[in-house]
């Protein structure tokens, strides 16, 4: 039995995962999925209270927009997440949102990281987390690979969705591997850099605003803000709302070298000035997003990167497409047409 490791358990791991057990359900695959956070979801991922599991936060991906030119071409995808009940319309005001005509926007009500768990329940794979991969090598026609802790392990492919500076700073004999050409090119994809707040409240708080998120355009520090619960349609009694506030690029390039802990509470200070009188939290999560949304992604490789094939080894990922919903579906079904060429 092939076993195939896929490094990221992101939008694109994940469905990557998916397509696989999909597509090939008679080939011997054993699909292993790491990733170095402790949960799933990549920037798609969903905090929750430390107090109460129920109260949650989307500290990544606020909402999912299909754009017209994806409707046909997707479809599929998204009436498989909306018959699950992982996807709803988007109903509540948000304020300063700017609309192509004909896109649709879904919001997820178990959170942005239900897709991604969507997809590796469908794909029956083994998943890790606090797998940080470090080095792979190529170790008797199969790849070595290995993580921060542990023992190193032995696979027949290799699939890496995790951002492109993270593939570039891998050891190993994939240094070698990476040829100067495709090197020059993985160089060249850049991304935005922001943070993000969760604040959570206990049940009962009433956060006292007609919107239910808001895009800011005359602060230095703010540009977005949630009531989270709203966002998705699930207030309740049993457990309190939260709050997500999003940084501008320009102020989490700025300070993307500082501590958190010295950042949270300028953001909190901005927080106060935009909405005064906001109730004290029971806690805040403040996340670092060093690569946030792709700027600038590889041209000439649409979908995935194949950097080596006896044994294989793919990169994919949004830096290879787009950075939304519909770019890492495109690369997900870009990397497993390439796995399915040459297994």
């Amino acid at each position: 039995m092939a076993r195939v490791l896929i490094v990221g358990a992101g939008p694109t791991g994940s469905l990557c995962a998916a397509l696989l057990r999909r597509e090939l359900p008679q080939r011997p695959l054993r699909i292993v999925l790491w990733d170095k956070a402790r949960g799933a979801g990549g920037r798609m991922t969903t905090s929750r209270s430390p107090h109460n599991p129920r109260c949650t936060a989307d500290l990544g991906a606020q909402y999912i927009t299909l754009r017209p030119a994806y409707a046909q071409k997707h479809q599929s995808f998204y009436e498989d997440l909306l018959a699950h009940g992982v996807l709803k319309s988007l109903t509540a005001p948000v304020e300063g949102m700017m609309m192509e005509e004909g896109s649709h926007n879904f919001v997820t009500p178990q959170g942005i990281s239900s897709i991604v768990k969507h997809y590796l329940t469908e794909s029956g794979a083994d998943v890790f987390y606090e797998h940080h991969v470090t080095q792979i090598y190529l170790r008797g026609g199969k790849w070595e690979v290995c993580k921060k802790t542990g023992s190193p392990e032995q696979f027949d492919i290799v699939v890496l969705t995790i951002p492109v500076p993270q593939i570039l700073q891998l050891q190993g004999d994939i240094v070698n591997i990476i040829k100067e050409s495709q090197k020059q090119q993985l160089e060249s994809v850049s991304y935005s850099s922001r943070y993000a707040l969760g604040l959570f409240y206990e049940a009962g708080t009433w956060i006292d605003v007609p919107w239910a998120a808001q895009y800011i355009t005359n602060n230095p520090c703010i540009r977005f803000i949630s009531i989270d619960n709203k966002k998705r349609n699930i207030e309740s009694s049993e457990f309190g709302p939260s709050v997500v506030v999003h940084t501008s690029v320009p102020f989490g390039i700025a300070h993307l070298e500082w501590d958190k802990e010295k950042v949270q509470p300028i953001i909190l200070d901005h927080l106060e000035n935009i909405m005064p009188g906001l109730p004290k939290p029971t806690s805040i999560k403040c996340q670092k997003w060093r690569y946030s949304q792709v700027t600038k992604a590889i041209p000439s490789y649409p979908g995935q990167m194949t950097l080596h094939i006896k044994p294989l080894l793919v990169c994919g990922g949004d830096g290879f497409t787009h950075s939304n919903f519909d770019g890492c579906i495109d690369s997900a079904i870009c990397i497993v047409e390439a796995l399915k060429t040459n297994l």
